[in-house]
């Protein structure tokens, strides 16, 4: 089976992301407004291919989502810091070209990669998070979650449910 590793991995790469190098269907789930006390979902389906880049201290990832009012595309970018021992990933959507979302940086513990950053929803701080959740390899499951108090509460506002598939379906 081909690799999508092109270039030769560094010795002293983090394997953090393993797990998600391949081919993906994706199950989403979000909130139709955000830290507002919706209780309103939406599921959309949409598709993913990660690759590692910088020699396993980056990925990539393409996206497809296929929303309700249309689908678009967009690119997941992780780096690693071996200094800090954590992850910066950012979110390119092609609607918004010129723009990357603020990162957030954190870590993998146990199997469940923690991520937070500080940003603004509506002209107010919020802090931001994603987990990141590979105890099963094939059915790995990332969250997104606000929060408006300093992270004292989280509102999870975004399910993906991946499903490993063969590249050539």
């Amino acid at each position: 089976m081909p690799t999508l590793d092109h270039l030769p991995r560094l010795p002293d790469a983090p394997a953090d992301f393993d797990f998600f190098v391949g081919h993906w269907r994706v199950q989403h789930r979000r909130l139709k407004g955000r830290l507002v006390g919706s209780t309103n979902w939406e599921a959309f389906e949409g598709r993913s291919t990660m690759h590692k880049t910088l020699g396993g201290f980056g990925n990539v990832d393409d996206n497809l989502l296929e929303l309700p009012d249309g689908a678009y595309r967009a690119v997941t970018l992780r780096a690693y810091d071996p200094k800090a021992g954590t992850w910066s990933i950012w979110w390119l959507d092609a609607r918004m070209p010129g723009a990357l979302d603020v990162p957030v940086v954190g870590r993998f513990q146990k199997g469940v990669g923690t991520f937070l950053a500080q940003d603004t929803l509506d002209g107010r701080p919020i802090v931001v998070r994603f987990l990141w959740l590979s105890a099963d390899p094939e059915h790995p499951r990332w969250e997104q979650a606000f929060s408006a108090d300093g992270g004292a509460s989280w509102e999870t506002n975004w399910v993906m449910e991946f499903s490993r598939v063969d590249p050539a379906a």
